[in-house]
């Protein structure tokens, strides 16, 4: 039997304050931020940039992870997204002033992570078949169709950075 820290985090039991609909999404997340984390422990910042193959760098998915958490939690607050998030939307990437490293890169994605958690905490069950648009084109989606697209894209794009770690890791030796 895994003892509970080698336990993925759905297998730990529920997450106290997160509503029991919820339960997967908060799970995903916090699984996604431990894989990271782990990731990040002897991770180069010379390969955070590298493309191999024209794929889509480990920094970029870092970007990425953490402001699609961003956007999608504010269409299911039914808010539009601010010049700050559309900027960030535009520079993911690239290198970003005070978001130049893994660890930046990881603690912003941690810290959103954190900001997720808290809107899920305080998310009304009664309000998750609501309707909520999704970009300048306010295409129909709903608040639960929202959350759960968070969880399973961060989910997707961890994966892709795993492998891109895997590939520029290799490659540098």
């Amino acid at each position: 039997m895994s003892t509970p820290q080698k336990l993925e985090v759905w297998l730990r039991g529920p997450l106290p304050n997160i509503p029991a609909l919820l339960q997967p999404v908060a799970h995903a997340l916090l699984q996604a931020r431990e894989e990271v984390a782990a990731l990040g422990h002897d991770f180069d910042n010379q390969l955070l940039w590298q493309r191999p193959a024209g794929m889509a760098s480990v920094g970029f998915h870092l970007q990425h992870l953490t402001g699609v958490l961003d956007r999608l939690f504010t269409y299911a607050r039914g808010e539009a997204l601010s010049p700050v998030q559309l900027q960030w939307l535009a520079a993911e990437g690239s290198p970003q002033i005070e978001a130049d490293s893994f660890e930046r890169l990881f603690q912003k994605f941690s810290n959103q992570i954190e900001k997720a958690l808290l809107q899920l905490e305080h998310t009304d069950i009664a309000q998750l078949t609501e309707v909520r648009g999704v970009g300048r084109a306010q295409i129909p989606s709903t608040v639960i169709g929202l959350l759960f697209h968070a969880a399973e894209h961060s989910q997707r794009h961890l994966g892709q950075l795993l492998v891109t770690a895997a590939i520029v890791k290799t490659q540098s030796r």
